[in-house]
């Protein structure tokens, strides 16, 4: 009689050899072979890195929900986030765990209510049209630098309202991103962490963020001394008190910050690119954007009516990340022996649930490949139970409205503008810590 226990402990395993033989590849894009993998192994396998280093990958939306929310105790971040990121960036809620992530939560939770965010929707929308002014008609042009600038410049500009100059802002976007590229090399290249130690690089990447952060104290000490209030993200932050009554200490406070501008934009920007890039190859959705922003302005005279109004628009963007999630991978690590579906899990088990495989998988989908906002009506987006743009459960992105208020801006304010012009080549991807396009040439015609 076979062993029920190691049967339920089986999970179909990619060989350390498999993985070598496709290193070169893996690097470069690493979708198609884990597409492979997934087409011949199932829903969940196993990934032999090495002799005792493996991972587990999964497209099981049922799984990736039972870890991330409905036992999600058990689960935590893995050290990309919770070390890696953090030197960068400090302890913020990103790169936190326990109950410092727990009260930081409980903290910061009401600036992103809906109520609040209304306060930030003028500025935004200002900041919104002020970078657009640089897309460039009647010739090709590459849109997702404009986008990369347009959605930390709404950041910037949600934080810190009008006080903020451009110069400084652009500083930070500097620091941010090479941070962040820092971090890219840190994990694509571990053979050369040596190198990236001893070599001084991540000694110079640490120092521009602590280059930042005295930006950022400045600008908060200015705030305060003013003693006038802005109604920005940066005063409800001020704001906010924990339940002792005192408020964020200062280091907490700019990692807080920071973290906004790390989550903030470069989502954000992967997800408005790709939004154009299927409106390019889609004509008539095109229209139907553009006819809808019509309808609504003429409708209402405030934004967040105006937001309300664009319905189908929202569709767009949700099957946008639908086919393009910017956060394309969830990475988790049980604390404890787990058990799902058959399958046993022991505790230290690195587990990757692939966003992008769950958002095109056959059994949850139909015609998963194809475009078509119309799925997402009547609100269908987030009771789908294989969408996971923003995560899900008690770590759920906290400024998933905010996202799609400024990408529902951003999208009504190109298309009232311009026609895009039709494009037909595939849309290329550079999947990076996030999903990024790559080769984004688009040409615009004023209307």
């Amino acid at each position: 009689m076979k062993d029920q226990k190691i049967d339920s402990e089986h999970i179909p395993t990619v060989s350390v050899f498999r993985f070598l033989a496709n290193a070169s590849k893996i690097v470069k894009n690493p979708l198609p072979f884990h597409h492979t993998n997934f087409k011949t192994k199932g829903d969940t396998f196993r990934l032999q890195l090495g002799f005792a280093n493996t991972v587990i990958f999964s497209r099981d939306p049922n799984f990736a929900r039972y870890a991330l929310q409905k036992n999600q105790r058990n689960y935590t971040k893995s050290k990309i986030q919770t070390e890696d990121l953090r030197k960068y960036v400090g302890k913020g809620l990103l790169t936190s765990e326990g109950e410092l992530w727990k009260t930081q939560r409980r903290l910061i939770q009401p600036a992103f209510h809906k109520k609040q965010l209304e306060l930030l929707l003028d500025t935004v929308l200002i900041a919104i049209q002020t970078e657009l002014t640089n897309i460039i008609s009647n010739r090709p042009i590459d849109i997702f630098p404009i986008f990369n600038d347009l959605a930390f410049q709404t950041v910037a500009k949600a934080l810190f309202k009008s006080e903020i100059d451009d110069t400084v802002i652009r500083r930070l976007q500097y620091i941010t991103e090479e941070a962040q590229n820092m971090l890219v090399k840190e994990l694509r290249q571990p053979f050369k962490s040596w190198y990236f130690k001893y070599g001084g690089l991540i000694k110079k990447h640490v120092a521009l963020t602590q280059e930042a952060r005295g930006i950022l104290k400045l600008l908060v000490k200015e705030r305060i001394d003013s003693r006038q209030r802005q109604d920005d993200l940066l005063d409800m932050l001020l704001d906010a008190r924990y339940e002792d009554g005192t408020a964020m200490e200062e280091e907490q406070l700019i990692d807080e910050i920071l973290i906004l501008f790390v989550a903030g934009h470069e989502t954000t920007s992967n997800a408005l690119t790709f939004t154009l890039e299927l409106l390019a190859r889609h004509p008539e959705v095109q229209e139907k954007v553009y006819e809808e922003y019509a309808f609504a302005k003429a409708n209402t005279d405030n934004i967040i009516g105006f937001i309300k109004g664009c319905e189908y628009t929202k569709q767009v963007m949700e099957e946008a990340m639908r086919l393009y999630p910017p956060a394309y991978f969830i990475d988790r690590v049980n604390y404890e022996d787990d058990e799902f579906e058959g399958k046993s899990y022991k505790k230290g088990s690195n587990l990757l649930f692939s966003i992008i495989e769950i958002h095109k998988h056959p059994d949850f989908w139909k015609d998963p490949e194809r475009f078509n906002p119309e799925r997402f009506a009547d609100n269908a987006g987030m009771k789908h139970k294989a969408y996971f743009p923003f995560g899900a459960g008690p770590r759920m992105c906290i400024g998933n409205n905010f996202a799609m208020y400024e990408m529902i801006l951003a999208i009504t304010e190109v298309i009232k503008t311009y026609r895009i012009l039709p494009k037909d080549s595939p849309i290329e991807i550079k999947p990076l810590i996030t999903l990024k396009p790559k080769n984004a040439i688009l040409e615009f015609e004023l209307r």
